[in-house]
């Protein structure tokens, strides 16, 4: 094997010498060979062997290793209620088996802390609803515990490996995966092609490797046949072939959780999956989140709905300006006075004075006086 990589080598050095040689000197041709032709038709001849050689030899070296999880083992919701029922109910608070753990998270923009998270940790084997007014920092903390964006500081690892530092798609070689709010779908392609992007580890990928399609045929195979299937469990099969960009909003939320599952993550990060989803999906969605926890794995999704938080999640962490506010089931949650300040300001419920009423009520008469003139120049011109 080596005398023939060595022959395929050295034949192609020698014919691109000779070629240049020939070029130059016509008359001195094969005197990169020692003017012995005979040795260099062998060896030219010879080449091209050595290199299918020297791929087939390389071949398995060139195989890349699929990105698999670690084996993931389904907890019972009850026992998962049993674990969390132990859990103290304020910010930050322990976990007996967190998958992620992160510490002193913080994210600043312009002077304003976006986030600025003291700890978390999130329970393997639970839906944990991530919650919050618009602004929190929901968003910004996915980003950044995914390599999205970068922090301020602080320090976070899964599974007890330190992740900080670790780029966005480096991400699900660990065994997290995540969606956006937006979907990333790749519209000009194929429903199947997107789904066939979201493996990793594909022999294929590799540039000398992709010029052999007999080093990734099979793996294309099994790489289809299980798109196939999640296509078939999310009810896309029969946009198959069709282009993603035809697909509706909700039919793109599923395509991209989907295409999510073909790494067979532990950890999914869904940003907002119900947003902008037609009430008929969203049902067809929140049965899928929940089959995720059934399969082993563990979720952490942002939402706004309270009516789906209730129905789906195990465990409520609450955001506001940037911090953890609270911690809790979603009976907790619905009861905490922190929450409902962060919701609806802390002087919802105070009385208002004689005073500040009447300057309310001068401010809208002024309103109302300021849109009656703008309406009567309109009207005049």
């Amino acid at each position: 094997m080596e005398l023939l990589v060595a022959l395929s080598l050295t034949g192609s050095a020698l014919a691109i010498y000779s070629a240049i040689h020939a070029a130059t000197r016509p008359d001195a041709a094969f005197a990169a060979v020692g003017h012995n032709k005979v040795v260099w038709v062998v060896v030219a001849l010879l080449a091209p062997f050595g290199w299918l050689a020297y791929l087939g030899w390389m071949g398995p070296k060139l195989r890349r290793t699929a990105i698999t999880a670690a084996p993931r083992e389904a907890i019972p919701r009850a026992e998962v209620a049993a674990a969390l029922s132990g859990v103290e109910r304020v910010p930050g608070s322990a976990k007996p088996d967190p998958i992620l753990v992160a510490d002193g998270v913080r994210r600043t923009f312009g002077g304003l802390a976006a986030v600025d998270v003291e700890h978390l940790e999130v329970q393997r084997g639970t839906i944990t609803a991530l919650i919050g007014p618009n602004g929190a920092g929901k968003t910004t903390l996915f980003n950044l515990l995914t390599g999205f964006d970068k922090p301020d500081g602080g320090t976070w690892a899964f599974d007890g490996k330190t992740l900080e530092g670790t780029s966005a798609h480096r991400m699900v070689g660990h065994g997290i995966v995540r969606t956006f709010q937006l979907t990333k779908s790749l519209a000009r392609l194929s429903v199947i092609e997107n789904m066939k992007l979201g493996a990793t580890g594909q022999t294929g990928e590799s540039f000398i490797a992709g010029l052999v399609p007999f080093l990734w045929r099979s793996e294309e195979t099994a790489i289809e046949a299980r798109a196939d299937e999640l296509l078939a469990r999310f009810k896309l099969d029969h946009m198959r072939d069709e282009f993603a960009g035809s697909l509706s909003g909700g039919q793109r939320k599923l395509l991209e959780m989907a295409r999510a599952l073909m790494v067979e993550p532990r950890l999914v990060m869904l940003d907002e999956p119900m947003a902008g989803v037609n009430p008929a999906l969203t049902q067809s969605l929140l049965a899928h989140v929940k089959s995720l926890r059934d399969e082993g794995m563990t979720v952490l999704f942002v939402e706004h709905d309270m009516d789906v938080v209730h129905d789906i999640s195990d465990w409520v962490v609450v955001m506001g300006e940037g911090r953890i506010i609270a911690e809790g089931t979603p009976r907790d949650i619905s009861a905490d006075q922190a929450v409902i300040d962060a919701y609806l300001g802390s002087h919802h419920d105070a009385p208002v004075s004689i005073a500040e009423e009447e300057q309310i009520l001068a401010q809208l008469s002024e309103a109302r006086a300021d849109d009656s003139a703008e309406a009567d120049a309109t009207e005049a011109r």
